[in-house]
C-alpha cells in the first residue's frame, strides 16, 4: 500500500490499524499477517480506506513454501512482549499496594495482555503463563476485596434433576453482589418457583437443611472456570438457553473477570440499588426485575 504523503491523517490512522491487528512488516508498505476471515476483512476494509484517501493498495494471498513460511511465522513471534507483561506481573503485588491502586494496575495489566492475545497469531507457552499469572493476581486481588468469597472447586458440576430441588430453602451470603443476586434470581425463576431464601450473615450459619449457594463449602459455587451462576447453569441443564448464557456472560465478567459489554451498564444499575436498597429480600425482588428485562432483551436478538 501506499499514500498520499500531504495526508499525515490518514497515514497513521492507517498505520496504527495495521499495528493494531498485529501484522509484520514485510518492507515499507507491505504488511503480512496469517490468513483468516477475520484479518482478510480487516485488511480489505484497509484497503478500501486506502482507496478513498487516494492511495493504492493490493491484497494479496501468499502461498508460502516451508521454509518460508517457517520465517513468516517467526515475525509473529510474540515471546519478548509476554516477557515484558511476565516481568510487570512479577513485580506487581496486588496486596502490598492501595486497593484503588491495585484495582487500576491490574485492570491496565489485563488490557496489556488482552491486546497481545489478539495479536497473538501463533500462541504458545508464554500465553499460557501470561495468562496463569494474571488470573492469580486477579484471585488474590480478589480475595483481598471480599475475603467471603469462595475459592473453586475443581471438578465439573453435578448433573441434577429439577424435580429434586422443588419447595426447598436456600442459603447464601447477606448483602448480595452480582453473582449471589443473579443466582438467587435463576433459582426462583427457573429451578425452584416456590424456592425460600436465608441470608446468612457468615457461612457457619447456614441451616442444615438449606442448599447452600456462593461460599466455600456450599451445595453449589465456583466449580473450575464457572463461577456460581455458571454451575447452576450447567448442573440444571441450562445451558442451552442462549440468555441465561449471556446473563452468565455478565455474572462471571463482574465476579471473576472476562468481557461482556453488558457488564459495565449492569454493574452501574446494580451499584444503585445497592446504594438504596440494605434489605437483601427487597434487592432480589428489584434486581430481579431488572434481570427478567436482560433475559427478555436477549431472548429476542
Amino acid at each position: 500500500m501506499t499514500l498520499p504523503t500531504q495526508n499525515a491523517t490518514a497515514r497513521m490512522r492507517i498505520w496504527r490499524s495495521l499495528k493494531g491487528l498485529g501484522c509484520a512488516a514485510l518492507r515499507d508498505g507491505a504488511w503480512l499477517l496469517p490468513e483468516t476471515p477475520t484479518t482478510r476483512q480487516a485488511l480489505e476494509a484497509l484497503a478500501n480506506e486506502t482507496h478513498t484517501e487516494g492511495g493504492a493498495a493490493w491484497l494479496l494471498r501468499v502461498d508460502a513454501d516451508e521454509s518460508q513460511s517457517a520465517a513468516f511465522r517467526g515475525m509473529f513471534d510474540r515471546t519478548e512482549e509476554y516477557a515484558g507483561l511476565l516481568a510487570d506481573l512479577s513485580h506487581f503485588d496486588p496486596l502490598a499496594e492501595k486497593t484503588a491502586i491495585a484495582h487500576k494496575t491490574l485492570k491496565t495489566l489485563r488490557r496489556r495482555y488482552e491486546i497481545l492475545a489478539e495479536q497473538d497469531y501463533f500462541s504458545g507457552a508464554s500465553k499460557l503463563e501470561a495468562e496463569a499469572r494474571l488470573l492469580a493476581a486477579e484471585a488474590a486481588l480478589q480475595a483481598r476485596l471480599s475475603p467471603n468469597e469462595p475459592h473453586s472447586k475443581s471438578g465439573e458440576p453435578e448433573h441434577l434433576t429439577l424435580a429434586d430441588f422443588q419447595k426447598r430453602t436456600w442459603a447464601t451470603r447477606q448483602d448480595m453482589w452480582v453473582d449471589r443476586l443473579a443466582s438467587a434470581w435463576l433459582i426462583r425463576r427457573f429451578i425452584d418457583r416456590r424456592a425460600r431464601f436465608v441470608w446468612l450473615k457468615h457461612p457457619k450459619d447456614c441451616p442444615m437443611d438449606a442448599l447452600g449457594f456462593d461460599f466455600d463449602g456450599a451445595r453449589f459455587t465456583h466449580v473450575g472456570h464457572r463461577v456460581t451462576f455458571e454451575t447452576l447453569l450447567a448442573s440444571f441443564g441450562l445451558e442451552g438457553d442462549t440468555a441465561l448464557i449471556r446473563i452468565g456472560a455478565i455474572v462471571h465478567t463482574l465476579d471473576v473477570g472476562g468481557e461482556a459489554p453488558e457488564a459495565a451498564g449492569f454493574e452501574i444499575l446494580l451499584k444503585g440499588l445497592k446504594a438504596r436498597i440494605q434489605d437483601d429480600g427487597v434487592l432480589l425482588k428489584q434486581g430481579g426485575q431488572m434481570l427478567d428485562d436482560l433475559y427478555a432483551v436477549f431472548s429476542n436478538l
